[in-house]
């Protein structure tokens, strides 16, 4: 079974005031997480991946640098990189109404996700962000994500304007991902969407039946162990993991989470130990592969998500 493992890597000041006054700190937190023990955001990331001798996908959103600089959006392709890791689009258009000069007619109202967006306007902003990311990377961007998961119908139909042709963007877990797709194109399975393949991030049923995102930091391991086996042991193709740069880091803190980080690296060693069942790698994959999966909605038991559960009461205390 092919397993992604992929990133969004993004920059946040916690607010859109004072921008100029908040973006060093908000710079140093989300890419590189210094603290006491050691830098938990990017640098750790990498460095368990490199460690496992896996390689994932890393969708780094640049808007920020068009408000910022160039230099920052290159200190983070340079690193991601150096590691031996893949670099795609990402990409957050809240940023849009703080770059000068505009890059749109519109931008006197901010509009957070992608799918507030025309498609004319979701051509012009994805081929804005895969000019400054190709102007670090030096290569094509051929795969994207959008903010949020935020995508919509005009969404595909920008990416093949733009010569993109794998999307990650699709998350059956939440109803404003893809809401105007038919159900049967949404789906938790690789398909093509108006000439693009798309590969959701996996959802799987948790213990008590709801639906949870292959998400590091949302699974306990031993949630993500069962959806992964029981996918593989079905005839799943493909399982896509999310994570983000800055998700082993403690919630407005540069501190580690060490439960995330223990989850992280489980996941990453056992991945590793796997390599007869798991094909790690990064996107983009052939097309001959787009609609083949089988229907499988991977699912663990209630003793792992009860797990979880204890994990999030240990982090509140």
């Amino acid at each position: 079974m092919n397993v992604y493992l992929s990133f969004d890597v993004e920059v946040w000041c916690n607010g859109w005031s004072q921008l100029d006054e908040r973006f060093p700190a908000a710079f140093e937190r989300y890419v590189y997480g210094r603290s006491s023990r050691g830098e938990y955001a990017l640098p750790k990331t990498l460095e368990i991946l490199q460690r496992n001798g896996l390689r994932g996908v890393f969708f780094v959103e640049p808007l920020f640098a068009a408000r910022f600089g160039q230099s920052y959006l290159a200190r983070i392709v340079r690193m991601i990189e150096a590691a031996g890791q893949d670099v795609q689009l990402h990409l957050h258009p809240e940023w849009t109404d703080e770059i000068r000069p505009p890059i749109l007619d519109d931008v006197s109202v901010k509009r957070q996700h992608l799918s507030f967006y025309t498609p004319d306007e979701q051509t012009a902003l994805i081929r804005f962000g895969k000019q400054l990311l190709e102007t670090e990377t030096g290569r094509p961007v051929s795969a994207f994500r959008a903010g949020s998961f935020a995508a919509n119908a005009g969404t595909y139909g920008a990416l093949r304007r733009n010569g993109i042709t794998v999307d990650s963007s699709i998350n059956e877990a939440w109803s404003g991902s893809a809401a105007d797709i038919d159900a049967g194109q949404r789906c938790a399975l690789p398909g093509l969407i108006d000439g693009v393949v798309s590969y959701p991030l996996t959802v799987f049923r948790d213990g008590f039946g709801r639906l949870r995102p292959a998400q590091v930091g949302a699974c306990s391991f031993a949630e993500m162990r069962a959806a992964l086996s029981g996918a593989a042991d079905r005839g799943r193709e493909h399982f896509v993991i999310v994570s983000h740069n800055f998700e082993m880091l403690r919630p407005g803190s540069s501190e580690p989470d060490n439960i995330v980080v223990r989850r992280f690296e489980t996941l990453c060693a056992w991945l590793s130990a796997q390599r007869d069942r798991f094909r790690v790698g990064s996107f983009p994959l052939s097309t001959g592969t787009a609609g083949a999966d089988r229907p499988v909605r991977p699912s663990a038991g209630p003793w792992a998500t009860g797990w979880r559960f204890a994990e999030q009461a240990l982090r509140r205390l």
